[in-house]
């Protein structure tokens, strides 16, 4: 049997915040729950974004919460080699083609695409141009371990997605893709926000285990999200407060609140590290609720 390995992997575009808690302790949990690892890997793939210091804040954070990790930390930005030679295997194979079609062009057509640039030559390509693969197979339903079965639209399951951008940068559906195989993730939990792209991973997670990489199905568990009082998903887009380690204890219990896992008063008397052993013993997906819910802090 195939020993559990998880991750949590979060991206270096500001502080952890209330909903990045839920996510780092529902996946520690389930791992630990499992006797399995637990990795933490550093999406540091799109530097527009990134904010100077906040890698290592991030881990500061999760020692604090006493979340501690199995191995090394991963960072995407070290690995540009290993994603671009798997890129060239694509191109190579004439799975990957390149397209100059905007946003705008893509919107005005109902906002999905519609394989415009598919058998453009190189010399008709605008530069700079994307690269998308070609989806011949596209998924369209799976078995989320929490919410069953999560099924899209056909047109969104078979389109041709961006596997690198115009601008350069590896498109986070080939990066998560190409990381959770090297590493031999078989259980990801992660919030729900990312359920629908789901269906994309498993796509080229397919194509790339017929030859390219060898892996095990990976299973999915998407949590439910932590929104504000007008529904806005709790983000650092959205300005969401970062995590006070002051109120380490306080958060911990009202995380595990959140997922509906056991919370007893005379919890508030143990230490973090004693919270989380008494946690992980009761674990139970099984209560975790499956819409997502107002936090206020």
């Amino acid at each position: 049997m195939t020993q559990y390995r998880g991750r949590f992997a979060p991206s270096p575009s500001g502080d952890l915040h209330f909903g990045s808690l839920v996510a780092a302790l529902g996946s520690y949990l389930d791992a630990k729950a499992n006797h399995g690892q637990w990795l933490v890997r550093m999406e540091d793939i799109d530097p527009p974004r990134e904010v100077a210091g906040a890698a290592e804040a991030i881990l500061r954070t999760l020692e604090a919460f006493e979340l501690h990790w199995d191995g090394e930390v991963a960072y995407q930005s070290q690995r540009h080699d290993f994603y671009q030679h798997h890129l060239d295997r694509l191109i190579q194979d004439g799975f990957c083609y390149g397209c100059d079609c905007t946003r705008k062009m893509i919107m005005s057509g109902g906002g999905l695409y519609q394989g415009t640039c598919q058998h453009k030559s190189k010399s008709e390509l605008a530069t700079p141009h994307s690269l998308r693969f070609v989806n011949n197979n596209g998924v369209s339903s799976f078995e989320d371990r929490l919410l069953g079965k999560i099924s899209v639209e056909g047109e969104f399951a078979n389109e041709d997605f961006i596997l690198k951008r115009k601008d350069g940068l590896y498109a986070y559906q080939l990066v998560v893709v190409l990381d959770d195989m090297e590493q031999g993730i078989t259980d990801v939990v992660r919030g729900s926000d990312l359920l629908e792209v789901t269906t994309r991973q498993m796509t080229l997670f397919n194509h790339l285990q017929k030859g390219q990489l060898k892996a095990e199905p990976i299973n999915y568990l998407h949590l439910p999200l932590a929104i504000t009082d007008n529904g806005l998903k709790l983000s650092k887009q959205n300005h969401a407060k970062a995590l006070d380690l002051d109120e380490r204890k306080s958060l911990m219990l009202k995380a595990l609140a959140f997922l509906d896992q056991r919370v007893e008063d005379d919890y508030r008397d143990m230490s973090l590290q004693q919270l989380l052993q008494l946690a992980t013993t009761q674990w139970n997906i099984h209560s975790i609720p499956k819409e997502a819910q107002v936090f206020n802090y």
